[in-house]
Order: C-alpha cells, then structure tokens, then sequence
C-alpha cells in the first residue's frame, strides 16, 4: 500500500481547522472551571474567612456567595454559631470536633494532685465558641490544643489549690465557677478567638487502690448526714408542738385567772350591797338571807320532812319500812 507523503500545506490545513474547534472548547472550560471555581456557600450556623493569596481580606456571612477565581481566593468555613466541646479524662465517640477528647489517652490529663497532697481522677467538660475567626486562625498555630492546654493547667491550678474532699464532695461548684473565670482570661490574653460558655466537672474520684475506703468514708458522712437530717426534723416537730402546748396553758392560766379576779370583784360588790342592806335592816337582811340559802340547799335534797320546832320526837315521822336492816 503507498504512503502518502505529508505536506506543510496539510499540516497548516490540520493547524487552522484545530484552531477553529481547541480554542472555543479550552475558552469554554476556562470559563466553567472560573464559573465553579467562584460559586460556594456557606452554611447556616458558620461564617466564611475570606484569603487573598493566603491573606486574610474579611469575612462573609452565610448564604451563596462568589469569590475570585482560580484559586486566588480562598474560602474557610468556621461554624461559629456552633456550641464545641472539649473532653479530659475521658472520651465520647462520635463527635464532630476532632479536638473533643485526646486520642493519646486520659489517664495522664486527669491525674491530679490536691492542695493537701492527695491524689485524685478529675474528669471535666468545657464548652465554647469561635468568637473572633480572625485571631482563631492566624493569632495562634492551633487554637483547640493551646485551648486543650489552657484547660488542663487551669484546672490543676484549682484543684490543687483545695482539699481532697473539697475536689470530691462539697467544693465542685467553686471548683467549676472559677476554672471558668480563670480558662477565659487565658483565653482572650492569648488571643484565641474563644469564649468558654461552660465548664463542668463530670467524674471525680480518688485513686483506685483507696476507692473502697473513700467510699466506706462517704458512706459513713451520708449516714451522719442522715442522722443529723432526722434528728432537725424531729427537732422541728417537737419544739413547735412544745410551744403550742405552753402558749395553750398560758392562755387557760390567764383565763382562769381573770374569771377567779371578775368572780372575786362580783363576790365582793355582792357582799357590798348585802352589807348596805343589813345596816338599814338587820332582821330582815337576815330572814332573806336565810330563806335564798335554803332555796340553794333544799334543790340538791331527795328527801324532806319539816318539822315543827317544839317537836320531842321524830320517829313518827319517819318511814322505815323498806330500809335495809328494818323489819
């Protein structure tokens, strides 16, 4: 079969017909790469860094926004309407923060040593936001671990600064309170971009070669809690009844004393008016007397028999037939 020998006139040919399709289809895909390139969107609970060759320019807030193309922009979201949370001591899968917990291991970020020289196995949580997204990224080279540091130092500062008992029982609010306090000025002295919004201490123990020890203590501190905790209520019980019961007697003392003070008043203005009487009218004083006295005393008697004075004998009178001992 003969060959056909190739021309310039057919490479030049090759060439204008080459130029008519290759450069409309590079144009076309130079523009849909730029079309690409430039679109994005940035989520609800986020706002968008914007750099410029790798200088921060601004930020943008969410929706769908354009950028320059070809890489000259650069956009990197950070969610910081986003409540994160780091872990210490201890770790929860699933979480979207790849700083939540330490992949090396909690025993060592939760042994701690207290103020009166005991140990103990303080496990927390602390919970923040991105507050500056500027001084978040560029101020420090990683600020989820210097905020990972920030929170182990301040939290060994103020566990060792009180007794064990203090970490374990009683002192957990205090302890909380001013870790927090303390992790934000570090914070915004470090210029992280962060605001810790919580900080809770989950876990608290002793060591566990002495576990069973603390445990029978605590035992023994509830039951005399509990023993303290029933005697005040039967304290309140009683002493209220008590008092009930005294204010009750006084209250009849001093109405049995009045009503004996008015009767004695009555007793005395009665024997008064009888006295006045008796001096205007003896005899007839007396007889009235007398007789008001006997309307008293014969009322409360069975049986009367009235006699006459001068009588010598009763037994005719009497009937005794039907008493016992009498036939």
């Amino acid at each position: 079969m003969e060959q056909k020998e190739i021309t310039a006139a057919d490479i030049d040919r090759f060439v204008k017909t080459a130029r008519k399709f290759v450069v409309p289809v590079l144009v076309g895909l130079i523009i849909i790469v730029g079309f690409t390139s430039a679109v994005y969107q940035i989520p609800t609970d986020s706002v968008g860094v914007v750099l410029r060759f790798g200088k921060y320019v601004g930020e943008v807030q969410p929706g769908l926004r354009f950028k320059v193309p070809f890489g000259v922009d650069r956009i990197k979201p950070l969610a910081v309407k986003r409540q994160l949370k780091q872990e210490f001591g201890f770790g929860t899968s699933g979480g979207r923060n790849k700083y939540q917990y330490n992949a090396n291991g909690f025993d060592k970020e939760k042994r701690m040593v207290t103020g009166d020289l005991n140990a103990a196995l303080v496990e927390w949580v602390i919970q923040y936001r991105i507050s500056n997204p500027q001084n978040y990224l560029f101020k420090v080279r990683n600020a989820e671990d210097t905020l990972r540091d920030i929170s182990e130092s301040v939290m060994r500062e103020v566990v060792g600064d009180r007794t064990v008992d203090e970490v374990l029982t009683i002192g957990r609010q205090e302890i909380e309170s001013e870790a927090l306090i303390k992790m934000q000025e570090l914070a915004s002295k470090y210029e992280v971009g962060i605001s810790i919004d919580q900080v809770q201490l989950k876990n608290v123990n002793p060591p566990t070669k002495v576990q069973r020890s603390f445990d029978e203590v605590n035992q023994a501190q509830q039951e005399k809690e509990k023993l303290i905790n029933e005697a005040r209520r039967e304290y309140n019980r009683a002493i209220p009844l008590a008092e009930g019961e005294k204010d009750q007697k006084i209250q009849e003392a001093e109405g049995y004393g009045l009503k004996r003070v008015n009767e004695a008043d009555g007793d005395a203005l009665r024997f008064k008016a009888v006295l006045a009487e008796y001096i205007k009218a003896p005899e007839v004083t007396k007889l009235r007397i007398y007789h008001e006295t006997m309307q008293t005393v014969l009322v409360n008697v069975k049986s009367k028999n009235i006699i006459d004075g001068d009588a010598k004998s009763v037994l005719p009178l009497l009937q005794l037939n039907g008493v016992k001992g009498v036939k």
